[in-house]
């Protein structure tokens, strides 16, 4: 099935969230606030999902949603639903740091069929759709060829969430065996891999909307997308994507038992 339609309202949509996103950013007017979990929240990231929400309502009604700042509401007909972050990497985003993006995915009878990240202060906008491949800026993109863990570089998110979460060991095996590692954080840990210029990224500690986009890009850019016991499902809360070469490496890697650290 096509989602061509359903591509080219998510990629308007996006660009508008961006302008949204960087008016606030650029006027240094961000209107900062603390959710419950103590997670920074600005003006943006609502005015944006409201945006997108509304938007996409309006084209398909029947539609249900899950987004980080409104929650959830069921679809009315059939299985078909958005996921939302307006801002991923707020961190970021409220200090100034051009690392932060929209994302957006279409979830059909619990598949992602599509995803868009779009970040407007790195001028980049990633998609992708079922069985029709990846692209950044309108170009095709592939994950790596690299064949040896010890060539590889790996990248990272939020390397407390990896102890937290008691993954430590995992990671530096990871760091011991791989080449280079950096951990430039949010879309752009994933971005590098999906276009082949490092080789595998794991993070941990994650919801639904951090990642949905990210599952369709890495299996669309011809990567593995597993949770870190081998699943492939977006709600495990972690995330491992690397080439068919090292996949089975670095599962075995992430996969030995953990045990979470107490707070």
């Amino acid at each position: 099935m096509s989602y061509a339609k359903e591509l080219s309202l998510a990629l308007d949509l996006c660009q508008k969230a961006g302008e949204i996103a960087l008016k606030y950013w650029q006027s240094k007017n961000l209107n900062i606030s603390l959710k419950s979990d103590n997670s920074e929240v600005t003006q943006a990231d609502k005015e944006c999902e409201h945006m997108l929400r509304e938007e996409i309502a309006k084209v398909y009604p029947n539609d249900g949603f899950l987004g980080e700042e409104e929650g959830e509401s069921a679809s009315k007909v059939g299985q078909r639903r958005w996921i939302i972050d307006p801002i991923d990497g707020t961190f970021n985003y409220a200090r100034g740091l051009p690392i932060f993006s929209t994302l957006l995915a279409l979830e059909v009878n619990g598949e992602i069929v599509l995803g868009v990240v779009h970040a407007p202060a790195m001028k980049e906008t990633f998609w992708a759709t079922k069985g029709q491949g990846a692209f950044r800026n309108g170009k095709r993109i592939y994950v790596s060829e690299c064949k040896k863990l010890s060539e590889a570089f790996f990248t990272i998110g939020a390397i407390n969430r990896i102890l937290e979460f008691g993954y430590w060991k995992q990671f530096t095996e990871l760091v011991s065996k791989t080449y280079k590692q950096k951990a430039p954080g949010d879309y752009l840990s994933f971005a590098l891999v999906f276009e082949g210029k490092a080789d595998l990224v794991i993070e941990v500690g994650l919801k639904p909307w951090d990642i949905a986009p990210m599952k369709i890009l890495a299996e669309e850019s011809g990567a593995i997308y597993s949770d870190l016991n081998g699943g492939n499902s977006i709600y495990t809360g972690n995330c491992m994507i690397t080439n068919k070469h090292l996949e089975d490496e670095v599962l075995a890697i992430c996969s030995a038992s953990t045990s979470v650290v107490s707070h």
